[in-house]
């Protein structure tokens, strides 16, 4: 009953939102208290809560301070110089965009969190997409792929859940992986590639004529503008751009906004290259790391209190979306593990297996991956039913590290579930309704995803 019920709620939940009938915060609270009552532990309810709450509160914590930090050194200038080499080479042609947008992310990627990738990602990019008037779910699905790809590294997350769990070397599992996930790498720049093309077919050939600063638009960031987008006929996409950085047309972020600081442009970018270090060496809690950098980064840009006050309201309502969206998951994830019924889903799903697929549970576990870190978080794959899998396939001659390597499979569909916080700052920041991104991206994401498992069975990794 458990096992139907924890299908049943997840269903729901995916469904309402996806029909735009329920908000996602008030899904992902009222669908779990409903369930649990169904379940006949209503009494257990807040119990329940507090205990997701308990669990994700460093994450909406860091959160929090991260949107504030990476929003400072946005409306600082920081990443100017970047948003303007990115719109270089994108120009007014969607096809550029995309790719570029696909680049970024995995690039971005690099340093092992996904809530900074995509805070760093939609802050250069949704200026660009809003005013040549893209799809904003192209931004997302293209964003939340690549850093998928580029999750299983060792410091990312999902390799060192593996590796703890069944005991084995986190480079063991990920070096032989290099082929097949570049492989999956390179699908998501192909699949950029086309939906990029899409682009360009519907909105014709493109050129900005000028760019109007009209509006101080905080994105996560502190600048916007917009640009009159018209269709020319004949014409090279963005062949009426001049290849100039300095140009009028190469700005997205207002270039006279009174936030910059650009005396303090080198303080700021070492202080974001030492933040992300000791995050990726692990010197202190991200959280920790977070707070610190943002009380930093505001004391020093602006030292006068209303600047200060000034600069936090900029960007509270981001941090509310996001942190509220973040303690409403705790519900949800709360009473799928309290109540028992993630248990009961993972011991069916493997249950299930043919006894006949025992020599094959590498690819049963690449395939299970899919869906499994979907439903739930990586933290209940990994040390709950990626052990089970291991046994089952170790029972059958087949090597842990190869289940372990195996288990990554399924991340870049994981990195869009409604159970990972860091997809809100991505929904949210792009001003994306979540069941758009969902219904966008669960199917080209899924196909990612059985790229990867196909190139590891072909280069005999899996």
């Amino acid at each position: 009953m458990l096992t139907i019920l924890g299908f049943a709620m997840i269903a729901t939940f995916l469904v309402l939102i996806m029909l735009k009938k329920m908000s996602p915060i008030a899904a992902l609270v009222l669908i779990p208290a409903l369930f649990c009552v169904f379940v006949g532990k209503g009494a257990q309810l807040g119990d329940y809560v507090i205990d997701g709450i308990t669990g994700l509160a460093p994450t909406a914590a860091m959160l929090m301070f991260a949107i504030v930090y990476f929003g400072v050194m946005i409306d600082v200038g920081l990443f100017d110089p970047v948003v303007r080499g990115i719109l270089k080479f994108c120009k007014a042609d969607p096809l550029r965009i995309v790719i570029g947008t696909a680049v970024l992310a995995a690039i971005v990627s690099l340093d092992g969190d996904g809530s900074t990738t995509f805070m760093i990602t939609v802050s250069a990019m949704y200026p660009l997409y809003k005013r040549l008037k893209m799809s904003l779910v192209v931004m997302t699905g293209v964003a939340a792929m690549a850093n998928g790809v580029m999750n299983t590294l060792p410091w990312g997350g999902p390799t060192a859940r593996a590796a703890t769990a069944l005991k084995l070397d986190a480079g063991d599992i990920f070096v032989p992986m290099i082929p097949a996930l570049a492989m999956g790498l390179l699908f998501v720049f192909a699949l950029a590639y086309v939906l990029g093309r899409r682009e360009r077919r519907r909105l014709g050939v493109l050129t900005l004529d000028e760019v109007l600063v009209e509006e101080t638009e905080t994105v996560l960031v502190g600048a916007g503008a917009g640009a009159d987008v018209q269709k020319a006929g004949g014409s090279t996409p963005g062949a009426d751009l001049p290849d100039a950085p300095e140009d009028k047309s190469l700005q997205v972020l207002d270039p006279d906004r009174a936030t910059l600081r650009p005396a303090l442009y080198w303080f700021n970018a070492l202080l974001t290259v030492a933040l992300l270090t000791a995050m990726i060496m692990e010197w202190l809690p991200i959280p920790v790391l977070f707070l610190l950098g943002a009380a930093l980064a505001l004391t020093v840009n602006f030292p006068h209190m209303p600047d200060q006050k000034a600069r936090i309201a900029a960007h509270a309502e981001n941090v509310l979306n996001v942190s509220g969206m973040v303690f409403a998951a705790a519900v949800f994830t709360g009473v799928l593990q309290g109540t028992g019924m993630v248990d009961h889903m993972a011991k069916w799903l493997v249950g299930n297996i043919p006894d006949g697929m025992g020599p094959h549970m590498a690819f049963v576990t690449g395939v299970l991956s899919i869906p499994l870190t979907y439903f739930m978080s990586n933290d209940g794959f990994y040390f709950g039913v990626l052990p089970v899998l291991a046994e089952a396939g170790q029972a059958h001659g087949v090597p842990a590290v190869e289940i372990a390597r195996a288990s990554i499979i399924g991340q870049p569909l994981h990195m869009s579930s409604p159970l990972v916080p860091a997809v809100y700052v991505l929904v949210g920041m792009a001003k994306v309704e979540f069941g758009d991104h969902t219904r966008f991206v669960v199917k080209w994401a899924a196909l990612t995803s059985l790229v990867v498992l196909g190139a590891g069975i072909l280069f005999g990794i899996i």
